[in-house]
């Protein structure tokens, strides 16, 4: 949705998406904790605000230790974002092609996510698919947002599957079931559930063992993102100019400082350009590809991505 740059966060829906795989303190990744990891992208947000929408070919890359991330807006209509992030000293691979479509109920707005999401782990030869979540705005009776929907997570090679519900709070907003998350892994031969998931994605989250009863927690979200720094840059000639960074510099700085007409007045300009560039093409008949995925529309009406380059390569901006 376009809104006015006083309602925008100074900062792109890239680099949101990005700070869901790069933005923790707590290394879960490399601990294979696939289900732990999973929620703990998810994250609270500020209500009444939104991050800039990507125009086409924008990019986001950053480097957390190991962990090399790429994101690239390779769609406009619809927004299709991919993600490619690789961790080469644990062997773990990660690829997102995801986009939303927005329906309005009334008092609600919902962001129904789809595409598809891969987590590979090289070294033990497994490969995780998984859905996301929608996300729901409320306006009334209690102005609110959530995750919301049934999630799999399942290891193709083992047959291994985690079934996650994200509830909301009632619509009287109490807060018996608020951010609430549930489920439980079973073994998708026998239908035979190993494990029950219970807690709440921005506390804590336990699993129970059902054979012997043992209890522990796998996620502490507190933990998980305390201490985050802001990402810096190592080496500002290396970056790219179609970083998001790059891309709303001008608007993000204007909304630091609170300069409202300032802030309006280039993102119009950064909006304007880019319908500019896309009437251009038009005119010359050319088809704007991707420079980091290659994009392909499914049977089944979806979208896929593939990465271009095996690896990601380090970036010089740092988390």
């Amino acid at each position: 949705m376009q809104l006015p740059a006083l309602f925008n966060l100074p900062k792109s829906t890239l680099q949101i998406y990005g700070e869901q795989v790069y933005s923790t303190s707590t290394d879960l990744l490399s601990k294979c904790n696939k289900v732990a990891w999973y929620i703990s992208t998810k994250r609270p947000t500020i209500f009444g605000v939104v991050p800039y929408n990507p125009i086409l070919g924008e990019t986001h890359h950053v480097s957390k230790g190991n962990l090399n991330v790429l994101l690239e807006q390779v769609s406009h209509h619809p927004p299709v974002t991919a993600l490619h992030a690789t961790d080469e000293k644990e062997n773990i691979e990660i690829i997102c092609c995801q986009y939303h479509i927005a329906k309005f109920y009334g008092a609600t707005v919902e962001g129904h996510i789809h595409g598809k999401r891969r987590l590979k782990l090289h070294n033990h030869g497994e490969t995780y698919e998984m859905n996301s979540p929608d996300f729901s705005i409320r306006f009334l009776p209690v102005p609110g947002n959530n995750w919301v929907g049934n999630v799999n997570i399942k290891c193709l090679e083992t047959g291994l599957v985690a079934e996650l519900s994200f509830t909301m709070q009632s619509f009287l907003g109490f807060r018996g079931n608020r951010r609430a998350v549930k489920g439980k892994i079973i073994d998708s031969s026998s239908r035979k559930i190993l494990c029950e998931i219970n807690g709440h994605w921005d506390s804590t989250v336990a699993v129970k063992n059902t054979i012997n009863g043992e209890e522990r927690v796998i996620l502490d979200a507190r933990e998980v993102i305390s201490g985050l720094q802001t990402p810096i840059v190592k080496d500002s000639k290396s970056v790219w100019p179609t970083e998001s960074a790059i891309v709303w510099g001008q608007v993000n700085q204007a909304i630091m400082n609170k300069e409202w007409e300032k802030a309006v007045k280039a993102k119009k300009f950064v909006e304007e350009r880019q319908r500019e560039i896309l009437r251009e093409r038009a005119s010359k008949g050319e088809t704007w590809v991707p420079k980091h995925f290659s994009l392909s529309h499914t049977k089944e009406g979806d979208w896929d991505c593939f990465p271009v380059q095996k690896l990601v390569p380090p970036s010089p901006i740092v988390s």
